[in-house]
C-alpha cells in the first residue's frame, strides 16, 4: 500500500499490486491530517489530526491496523493519548530507533513517554524551565533555561526517565546559541560565529572545529550505524565524523529545496545511500543542446531530478533525469481496468516533486508533486503512471 498526504491535510490510501485508490483515512470533512507514522509493532497506520470543530488547536491521534485500511473498515481505527491535552504548541513525536512515543502538554509544561508497542504510560517529566528536548539512541537529552554564562543539561534513561547526568555547558556571554545536539555521548553546542564545540559527555572531552570550517547549517539528520552525521545548509548536504572531520561532500547532489524537508530525502536503512529531488543538471555537464527523443525540453528550469548518492564516497551513483532518453512509460497492459486514466510524461512527472520515499524491498521509488500526482519508477519500467 501507498499513503499519500497532501498539503491540505487530505490522505489517500492506494493499492500497490492494482494502482487503485482504496479510500481516503479522514473520517469527517473537517479533518485536516497533519502527518502520518507507520508502526511496525503492530502493523497500523498512526494518523496525527486537527479538526475544525474544535478550531484546529488540539492535535488527535488515532492508529488503524494496515489490514482495516485494506478492506476500507476505517472505523476500526481507535484514539490514542485521548487524555493528553496536546493543545498548541503541544505535540507528539514518535522515535522509531527506541520503540517511545514522547507528548508535550504546553499548558501545564509536562512531557510523557509512552511505549509504542502497546501505547502504555512510562513516565513523565515535568519541569517549566525546560527550553528542549532532544531524543537519540537509549537516551533523552534535557536543555534548560540558560543562564548567561552557561546552559544547564541533564541526560536521562530513556526506557525509565531516571538521570544519568547531570552538568552545565560553559557559553559565550552574549551570543545565541545556534544549536544544541546530542548523538549518543557526543555533545553538538554552535553558538553564533563561534567554533563547534563536540563535547563527549562520559569523558568530558572536547573538540572544537573552526566556524570557517563548520557554517551553522539548517538541518541535521544523524547516521546511527555509520557514526556520522549529515549536514544540510543552501542546497548542500556534507557529511562530518564526531571528530570534527568532513568526510564526504557530494559531487552532484544540489538540492531542489532550499528548507531540506525530510519528505524529499530518503536514506537507505544501511544508511549508505542518499536519494533525493535534485536540481536537474550539474555544472561540469552542460544541458543537451537539442530536445532529447521523446521531445521534452532537457533543460527546463521548472524540472528537477532524483540523484542517488553514495554518502560514505559522495559519488552520484544514479540519476532519474528528463533528459534520460532511454527512460520509458509503461504501457497500459490488457485488461488493467483498475489502473489509473491519468498519463504523465517523464517530464510533467519530475515537475515540482514535493515527496519522495524508496521502497527498498521492491526497488521502487515513489514521488508526489505539486498536482497531487503520485508516481512510482522501477528498474523494470519506469515511470509507472500516475497512482491518482
Amino acid at each position: 500500500m501507498i499513503f499519500a498526504l497532501a498539503q491540505s491535510g487530505l490522505c489517500a490510501a492506494f493499492s500497490r499490486t492494482t494502482n487503485q485508490h482504496i479510500c481516503f483515512l479522514n473520517l469527517s470533512p473537517d479533518e485536516i491530517i497533519r502527518s502520518l507514522f507507520y508502526n511496525k509493532n503492530d502493523d497500523s497506520l498512526i494518523t496525527v489530526s486537527f479538526y475544525a470543530s474544535d478550531h484546529f488547536s488540539f492535535l488527535k491521534c488515532r492508529t488503524t491496523p494496515i489490514e482495516y485500511i485494506r478492506r476500507n473498515q476505517l472505523d476500526a481505527g481507535i484514539p490514542l493519548f485521548e487524555t493528553e491535552p496536546l493543545k498548541w504548541p503541544g505535540f507528539v513525536e514518535f522515535d522509531d530507533v527506541n520503540g517511545k512515543v514522547l507528548t508535550y502538554s504546553a499548558q501545564d509544561s509536562i512531557y510523557k513517554v509512552f511505549d509504542l508497542k502497546n501505547y502504555n504510560f512510562l513516565y513523565q517529566i515535568s519541569d517549566k524551565n525546560v527550553q528542549e528536548i532532544k531524543i537519540s539512541p537509549g537516551t533523552i537529552l534535557l536543555i534548560f533555561e540558560r543562564t548567561p554564562s552557561h546552559v544547564p543539561l541533564q541526560i536521562l534513561s530513556i526506557e525509565d526517565g531516571s538521570v544519568l547526568k547531570t552538568f552545565n555547558h560553559l557559553l559565550h556571554k552574549n551570543k545565541k546559541v545556534d544549536f544544541i545536539e546530542q548523538f549518543n555521548e557526543k555533545l553538538l553546542v554552535k553558538q553564533e560565529s563561534e567554533n563547534l564545540q563536540i563535547l563527549d559527555v562520559r569523558s568530558l572531552e572536547l573538540t572544537e572545529v573552526s566556524s570557517t570550517d563548520f557554517l551553522t547549517p539548517s538541518a541535521f539528520i544523524f547516521l546511527y550505524e555509520k557514526n556520522l552525521f549529515l549536514t544540510f545548509r543552501n542546497r548542500t548536504v556534507a557529511v562530518w565524523n564526531f571528530r570534527g572531520e568532513l568526510v564526504t561532500s557530494f559531487e552532484d547532489h544540489l538540492l531542489w529545496h532550499p528548507d531540506c524537508s525530510s519528505n524529499n530525502i530518503y536514506i537507505t536503512s544501511e544508511q549508505d545511500l542518499i536519494i533525493s529531488y535534485c536540481k536537474a543538471h550539474d555544472p561540469s555537464h552542460p544541458p543537451l543542446p537539442s530536445p532529447s527523443p521523446s521531445g521534452e525540453p532537457p533543460g527546463d528550469a521548472s524540472v528537477g531530478s532524483i540523484n542517488m548518492s553514495n554518502i560514505i564516497t559522495g559519488k552520484c551513483i544514479a540519476k532519474i533525469s528528463a533528459c534520460d532518453p532511454e527512460l520509458q512509460i509503461r504501457p497500459t497492459g490488457r485488461g488493467e481496468t483498475g489502473r489509473s486514466s491519468i498519463r504523465s510524461t517523464v517530464h510533467e512527472a519530475l515537475e515540482d516533486v514535493t515527496a519522495l520515499f524508496y521502497d527498498e524491498d521492491k526497488n521502487e521509488i515513489y514521488t508526489g508533486n505539486k498536482y497531487g500526482l503520485v508516481h512510482v519508477w522501477s528498474n523494470l519500467s519506469y515511470p509507472r503512471r500516475a497512482c491518482m
